[in-house]
């Protein structure tokens, strides 16, 4: 089950009428763009990475992240294994998203879910080990939802890619017979197929006064379908299919960083070299 990733596309709807988007909140003092934002049904649901660059990289919740997007009669479709990049999913998914350039990719993931503050917890380990603690509250950057963590590995000598699937509502809203269901099915060898969409941002200090230096490259998926799904292959340990739409322009990162990614998930998944010797 390799990964798969199709040319760019055209897909979505004019912007007022997406249900999901990206957007910049006007900046209440001073010039230039305020919070970047995912905003679904018209509220901010997620706040993402600062414009800068050089902020930690960020994606945590916001009171409108609470639905999902699932959409009438694409579940038989998504139920089982997902083999190529079929038009008319594409089409369907980005009715919801605002009109723009796609880079359609269908991944294999192996989803290990992540509660805040504890094991493996990104913004408590790593991204710490290269911001620091946050300067006026003392404490690290929080996503304020579970999460799921499913690749990571060696861009180059200065750069690492790390890859989150982050859900729309927290997983203690999925339906528990729902979940059962889908791990019941996973150990009859069914690997279904989630959708997201997906931002691509890389994140690094102005300045090295760290423990560990180093660009982050953040890969993140925004479950539009598949909540279920997720919380069952990371409970039982088995993979799922993941039809990610890479937003391009609405990331952190240029077209050459975009072009480097079907690579680099090729590669082994690697920890981070200096988390390993500490």
């Amino acid at each position: 089950m390799k990964d798969m990733t199709g040319e760019p596309r055209r897909l979505g709807v004019p912007g007022p009428e997406a249900r999901l988007r990206f957007e910049a909140e006007p900046r209440k003092v001073g010039p230039g763009p305020g919070r970047r934002l995912l905003v679904l049904d018209g509220e901010p649901a997620y706040e993402l990475s600062h414009w800068c660059g050089t902020c930690q990289f960020l994606f945590q919740r916001l009171a409108g992240a609470n639905q999902t997007l699932s959409l009438e009669g694409m579940q038989e479709r998504l139920a089982g294994h997902l083999s190529d990049l079929d038009d008319d999913i594409l089409d369907a998914f980005g009715s919801l998203l605002p009109e723009g350039d796609y880079l359609p990719s269908l991944l294999r993931v192996e989803p290990r879910l992540i509660t805040p503050g504890q094991e493996g917890d990104y913004f408590n380990g790593e991204q710490v080990a290269t911001w620091g603690l946050d300067g006026f509250w003392g404490l690290p950057e929080h996503p304020r939802t579970p999460y799921y963590r499913t690749f990571e590995t060696v861009v180059d000598d200065v750069a690492h890619l790390y890859e989150f699937v982050v859900p729309m509502v927290p997983p203690s809203w999925n339906e528990r017979e729902r979940v059962e269901e889908y791990v019941e099915q996973m150990e009859r060898g069914v690997v279904p197929t989630a959708v997201a969409v997906s931002t691509l941002d890389l994140c690094q200090p102005a300045l090295d006064l760290s423990t560990d230096y180093y660009q982050h490259w953040g890969l993140t998926h925004f479950l539009l379908d598949g909540h279920h799904k997720l919380e069952a292959a990371a409970s039982a340990g088995h993979p799922v299919r993941l039809l990610s739409l890479l937003a391009l322009g609405e990331g952190l990162s240029e077209a050459q960083d975009v072009r480097r990614l079907p690579t680099l998930r090729t590669q082994p998944r690697q920890v981070r070299a200096a988390r390993q010797a500490q």
